[in-house]
């Protein structure tokens, strides 16, 4: 075994198998309940406990819990984001599998886009209408004469 003796304006992180999950929440900013939940959901592996039973977490949780918040970010959902991890648990590298997703994703956004466009001009023409109609012409019947069916 090596023993190092760094500088002390070196700034060091080591993380050894005794982080506990306040600490491991502070590390990547994923509130504490977040991270019981991703452990009920099967995200986050339980980890290991002390003798006085408190969650006993080590790097490889900073680093699945950063994964996670990144695939997350990238609009995956969580069934997901625990489909890449279980290929990735299972020894494979999930690269195809996420490829996959993603596609899958991008296609999602296209069509909502392109719905978004179809709201958008049926929006504008709405404003088009209501821009000549004179409310003292609206009846008591209709709710609104600008959106009418």
């Amino acid at each position: 075994m090596i023993t190092i003796n760094p500088p002390l304006w070196w700034k060091v992180k080591y993380y050894s198998q005794d982080m506990k999950i306040g600490e491991l929440s502070e590390e990547t900013g994923t509130p504490v309940r977040t991270i019981r939940f991703y452990e009920d959901k099967g995200v986050l592996p339980p980890p290991l406990r002390t003798d006085a039973g408190y969650r006993d977490y080590d790097e490889r949780a900073i680093n699945r819990l950063r994964f996670v918040a990144a695939a997350q970010g990238a609009g995956l959902r969580l069934s997901e984001i625990k489909s890449i991890l279980a290929v990735r648990d299972a020894g494979d590298a999930p690269c195809e599998h996420t490829t996959s997703l993603l596609t899958g994703k991008r296609d999602e956004i296209d069509a909502r886009i392109k719905d978004l466009k179809r709201l958008r001009t049926e929006v504008d023409s709405l404003l088009q209408r209501g821009a000549g109609l004179d409310p003292a012409d609206c009846s008591p019947e209709g709710v609104c004469q600008i959106i009418s069916p």
